[in-house]
């Protein structure tokens, strides 16, 4: 089990010492993993807790709330990701001005070392933490020297061959910003060779407009509050987790249903398999899932009618069944 704390006063006291290391965390990618599983290497190594430090909200919707980024992930997702790389126990600091205003010193005194009892800290090389974002990797290896605890510094390019090919001949180094420059075009299968599994978007079931039901494709309508980085408007194969974490085949549509006219971007998800014998029993509504996306199938494009757009749906969910089965 995945201890989980909001503050280092829920540590307990006798926890420790640790292995720890620190960052945003945002999609868990590759090269997160990397480091965290350098991180659980370590802690196994001297026999002791591995955790990791992240932060709730992401600092950018803190610091610059009108150009932040859309996050990749939701928490909930965020500390599932994290506990599947095998750490011991996840901290999740409150971001605030506050926290924003310590020191590199006070931070490393009162987060990792009164808090954590950190005996050794695994990093990325490029780490910044402080105010201001005056601590780096020299910061943390000098305060180490100062207080005690050793530093290990992780290049997390070119080391245990996890960079993926760009367009076939170009390494890139695993990102989160490579994530959401390929959910922004779309490209669901190079976001999921960074992420190291498909990308996910997490929600409550809602009422919609009832129009895939009236056209014979009921669709589980995501509330607009759901969590996760939403991709570009098309349609998509993938699956729908229910909350008895059932995976369900589906077709997912994304987009604002330009054949009648629709304003809001909305994810839908129609389930391709759904029981015959208690139909009218499979109700979502109000349950919070979890859509994956594996592929896009094509883009969002307005229909001259019905019919039309109902001809179209029966292709799209033939594909999506072929290749989910495929899969």
């Amino acid at each position: 089990m995945v201890h989980i704390w909001n503050d280092p006063t829920e540590v307990p006291k006798d926890f420790g010492p640790t292995v720890v290391t620190i960052g945003n965390f945002d999609g868990v990618h590759r090269g997160h993993q990397h480091v965290l599983s350098q991180l659980t290497d370590t802690a196994k190594r001297h026999n002791i807790p591995s955790v990791a430090v992240t932060f709730d909200p992401h600092p950018a919707q803190v610091h610059r709330p009108d150009s932040a980024p859309e996050l990749i992930m939701g928490l909930q997702d965020k500390l599932e990701a994290l506990g599947d790389t095998g750490v011991d126990a996840v901290l999740v600091m409150k971001y605030t001005l506050e926290l924003a205003a310590m020191t590199p010193l006070e931070f490393v005194r009162e987060v990792l070392l009164e808090g954590l009892h950190a005996a050794h800290l695994v990093v990325g090389h490029d780490l910044r933490f402080g105010a201001g974002n005056a601590g780096d990797v020299v910061t943390m290896q000098e305060l180490g020297d100062q207080l005690g605890f050793g530093v290990q510094v992780v290049n997390e390019y070119g080391a245990g061959g996890f960079p993926v090919h760009h367009d076939g001949d170009t390494d890139r180094r695993c990102s989160s910003t490579w994530v959401r420059e390929a959910l922004s075009e779309g490209d669901v299968v190079t976001a999921a060779a960074v992420l190291g599994r498909p990308h996910r978007m997490r929600g409550e079931v809602v009422h919609g407009a009832a129009r895939g039901r009236d056209l014979g494709f009921p669709t589980a309508n995501l509330s607009h509050d759901s969590t996760g980085y939403v991709p570009a408007d098309g349609i998509y194969a993938g699956w729908l987790i229910d909350q008895a974490g059932t995976r369900w085949p589906a077709a997912i549509s994304v987009g604002s249903n330009p054949t009648f006219d629709g304003v809001s971007r909305q994810v839908e998800a129609h389930v391709i398999d759904r029981p015959e014998e208690n139909v009218e029993d499979f109700n979502l509504y109000g349950q919070t899932v979890a859509v994956e996306f594996t592929q896009r199938l094509r883009g969002m494009v307005a229909y001259r009618g019905p019919e039309a757009l109902v001809e179209q749906m029966c292709l799209d969910v033939a594909q999506a069944h072929e290749l989910l089965t495929r899969h």
